[in-house]
């Protein structure tokens, strides 16, 4: 039944033809823009058994609750456990043999620059199942509000559709939702599964393929694995964040991130702030040959849960890209840490774009917040040769650049290092985890250990 090549048109009139789905659209905010689809195309009785615009809060708030966001995932929640909950109360015992129920809802603010919102659908699989869930968050980047509107349904129809006929293929499902748009004009940094209609799937993998299919350039999730939005956890808030490949994590790996954290909590700006944490992992990063092994993607997840750390999937192959990013979402100062080599690729002119200013315009974005730089030493085993920010060797005409950002401690070196640490490699690492040489445990940090052997994470024979 699904198609590839249907337009939103075509989507709703497929879903009105369809005698099993039947339920309530709740919008909030923009308007009945997903609703409208299935009235334009006709024979929306067959599917649609109300709509609602509960727009001045009070009506909301008695409808659903009171809340202090009205934007907010906590909104979309009640606004779906209401309505599909209404629906079935008063139409289950009608025609509850035949059909699937649903309910789908949005919270939306559109805004002149960029609006924002939740949206999502609370449904049966087949008729009688336990209800599935799909959470997606939106940004509607058009600069023109009835353009955001306009997105919005389309997205909305999207959703509903993939939601009934691609649920069994989730990769699918998300490539999906930007039929008839482009990524220009939305982007969806967040999805959320859950239910019968799911069981088995990992959100995880859902947020790396929300990055992979180009919805959005990064996402987010919690040790636990549950994906999160970025405002939900960033909003004013200080942000320390550690880019690797964490295949696996080392001692090493562990030191750089907590001699940072250690030197940024000391930034007058914070006034003892404990910031929020994030471990990158870049496409990049995940990359080999041409492709991204879901199975190892998820093993390394598997071993960032054990340190409790959020993790965030990008596709930011440049800092200032990512500086940039997180900067929409907070004001507070952010913190990057990183070994001493990492800054080849900071001060690599050819990585920045001369439609943004070049590298002068690429360090704006950098160290606007501000940003520091916390820069653990780096040894080059063969020479012996340690490398720091005091001897970085950076081109001759960059020299005066570089001493600046030094002088205001924009690039900090990290004195409380540990050298025993410092030979370390990780490729090392791995290969006598795969060997099966068990020198590996003394310099992997112990709750990592516990994890790649109970579970036998990267080639580690399982015990």
């Amino acid at each position: 039944m699904a198609s590839d090549t249907l337009d939103t048109s075509q989507k709703a009139r497929q879903i009105n033809l369809d005698a099993k789905r039947y339920g309530t659209f709740a919008e909030i905010g923009a308007g009945q823009e997903v609703a409208r689809w299935f009235f334009r195309v006709g024979g929306a009785a067959r599917t649609v058994a109300k709509t609602i615009s509960a727009y001045d809060m009070a009506v909301s708030d008695a409808i659903y609750g009171p809340t202090d966001r009205y934007v907010s995932r906590r909104r979309l929640k009640a606004m779906l456990e209401y309505e599909y909950d209404l629906v079935l109360e008063r139409l289950n015992d009608k025609r509850g043999g035949n059909t699937a129920f649903f309910a789908f809802a949005n919270t939306v603010a559109t805004r002149k620059e960029e609006g924002h919102g939740w949206m999502g659908i609370r449904f049966q699989a087949e008729p009688g199942a336990d209800p599935s869930e799909i959470y997606i968050h939106v940004r509607m980047l058009d600069k023109e509000n009835f353009r955001q509107q306009e997105a919005l349904g389309v997205i909305g129809v999207n959703l509903v559709y993939a939601t009934f006929y691609l649920h069994s293929q989730p990769d699918r499902l998300i490539r999906s939702l930007l039929d008839d748009l482009t990524w220009e004009r939305v982007e969806v940094d967040m999805i959320r599964f859950a239910g019968p209609a799911f069981a088995g799937l990992d959100n995880r993998l859902m947020a790396l393929r929300l990055v992979q299919e180009g919805l959005t350039e990064a996402a987010m999730f919690t040790a636990e694995g549950e994906a999160v939005q970025w405002a939900e956890v960033l909003y004013n808030k200080p942000v320390l964040v550690q880019r690797g490949s964490f295949r696996p994590v080392t001692r090493a790996t562990l030191d750089v991130l907590e001699r940072g954290l250690e030197q940024f909590v000391k930034e007058p700006e914070l006034a003892g702030e404990t910031p929020v944490v994030l471990m990158e992992m870049t496409l990049r990063h995940l990359t080999t040959g041409d492709a991204i092994n879901a199975a190892d993607f998820l093993q390394r997840a598997d071993t960032l849960k054990a340190l409790g750390k959020l993790v965030m999937v990008s596709n930011f192959r440049r800092y200032h890209r990512l500086a940039a990013y997180l900067s929409r979402y907070t004001r507070r100062p952010l913190g990057l840490a990183l070994g001493a080599v990492g800054l080849k690729e900071i001060f690599d002119e050819s990585f920045y774009n001369e439609s943004e200013g070049g590298m002068l315009g690429g360090f704006g974005q950098l160290f606007k917040n501000p940003a520091r730089l916390y820069v653990y030493p780096h040894l080059d085993v063969p020479s012996g040769q340690l490398l720091t920010v005091e001897n970085y060797p950076v081109a001759p005409h960059l020299k005066h650049l570089y001493a600046h950002l030094v002088e205001n401690r924009f690039i900090q070196g990290i004195q409380n290092y540990n050298a025993d640490l410092l030979p370390i490699r990780r490729r090392e690492v791995l290969e006598q985890i795969e060997a099966g040489d068990r020198r590996w445990e003394q310099v992997v940090p112990p709750q990592i250990v516990e994890v790649i052997r109970r579970r036998g994470l990267f080639g580690c024979k399982a015990v």
